[in-house]
């Protein structure tokens, strides 16, 4: 079992990263998990906090010469921000001259955060529920994302719509209709993507985005959208019908559903498919290069919990960021007053950093019940595992059914 533990605040001096359970011999190095870094720091509408911070890991354990050796990976990935801080995230002694924060921002955890832990200061609540946290995420789904590579597993996403603004071309419906080639690279989705400062795959859409941004910017208000992000290469399998807990979708809408300001994930066809009769919705099984596989993907890569073969393909929603700068009504704690809501230095859009860490979470959720499926100490004995297993697959299912 893999697992990863973060720490950190949002001003504090550094984000921490412990990542347990990936075997030895998994070649990774810096430069690879600070690619994906910039990548989350990058598109049009970020705030500027990104002209501060150039988020780059330190690996303190667990790699040695660029391989892991079986131990706890830890990282760290320091705040430069935390010089402009210092006095206000102090570890010990308080200047009476900080500032004590007692207005909460509507749709943010300020209000929950301060009821939930008996706090009398709302940066309290801010920093840890900021979404800078999620710097941490993309560091250690990178491993994952590289301990998948190893496998033929491949992940990427793109902008499906950034402020209710959609594409003319629906790129989804190429996925759900699986007119893919057997071999297709989920990460020349991102490649693509990547190339676009909202990460569209439509430059006229692309367009219509950046001017809707702007008008959020001038209106002191913010934007929400949707993203796509996929797994293909996944072999059949991973999952289980058996447990409630063992489902490698539920696995997975727990792993995006836990990103900031998500609020909603669909996988394959999704809601789409409540519309549907039976017969539009399911997909016909086929043989395809001597193995089976189906006509269309609207079930998302995974049936009754467990992967098909087919891509994993998964939408999720972003709310629009809390932080406006023309802000929403709220209360102030200490007066009980009805009053202007509180600004904080904030992106006007993160929807298209959301889908890189999404690609994280997607990556660590698929090496998670891969190596509960293929585990093993070392990259070589999981590799024989997982080489035996597909070997067999076919043949296995043909002298059942003899």
């Amino acid at each position: 079992m893999i697992r990863f533990l973060t720490a950190g605040e949002s001003h504090g001096k550094a984000l921490t990263i412990i990542v347990d359970g990936f075997p030895s011999n998994l070649k990774i190095v810096k430069d690879y998990i600070n690619a994906h870094l910039k990548r989350r720091q990058a598109g049009y509408g970020r705030g500027l906090r990104m002209k501060i911070e150039s988020d780059t890991v330190e690996i303190l354990s667990g790699v040695r010469f660029g391989k892991t050796i079986g131990s706890p990976i830890s990282f760290l990935i320091k705040n430069s921000d935390w010089e402009n801080w210092t006095e206000r995230m102090d570890h010990e002694s308080k200047n009476k001259n900080v500032e004590k924060i007692s207005i909460p921002r509507p749709g943010h955890a300020d209000l929950t955060g301060v009821s939930k832990f008996n706090l009398d200061d709302i940066r309290d609540s801010i920093e840890r529920s900021s979404a800078r946290e999620t710097a941490s995420r993309v560091a250690a789904g990178s491993v994952a994302r590289r301990f998948l590579e190893e496998f033929g597993i491949s992940v990427g996403s793109y902008i499906e719509s950034l402020g209710g603004v959609y594409p003319e071309k629906d790129f989804t419906l190429d996925l759900l209709d699986n007119n893919l080639n057997h071999k297709f690279n989920a990460w020349s989705l991102s490649l693509e993507a990547d190339k676009s400062d909202v990460r569209v795959l439509d430059k006229s859409q692309e367009l219509k985005i950046i001017n809707k941004i702007k008008k959020a910017k001038k209106q002191g208000d913010t934007l929400g959208g949707t993203f796509i992000v996929v797994a293909a290469g996944v072999p059949v399998g991973l999952g289980s019908f058996t447990q409630y807990d063992l489902k490698l979708n539920a696995e997975i809408a727990h792993s995006i559903m836990s990103i900031n300001a998500v609020k909603g994930v669909e996988i394959g066809g999704g809601f789409m498919s409540a519309d549907l009769f039976g017969s539009e919705n399911h997909d016909e099984i086929i043989l395809k290069n001597n193995a089976f596989s189906r006509k269309t993907n609207m079930a998302g890569g995974i049936e009754g919990g467990i992967s098909t073969g087919l891509p994993i393909i998964v939408r999720g929603s972003m709310k629009p960021i809390a932080t406006l700068m023309n802000p929403l009504m709220s209360v102030d704690l200490h007066t009980m007053h009805s009053i202007e809501s509180r600004r904080e230095r904030s992106d006007f859009t993160a929807v298209p950093a959301c889908a890189v860490i999404a690609e994280s979470m997607l990556a660590w959720s698929i090496a998670k019940y891969f190596l509960l499926k293929f585990g093993g100490d070392s990259m070589e004995e999981i590799k024989d595992n997982f080489n035996s297993y597909n070997k067999k697959l076919q043949s296995r299912i043909k002298k059942n059914f003899r």
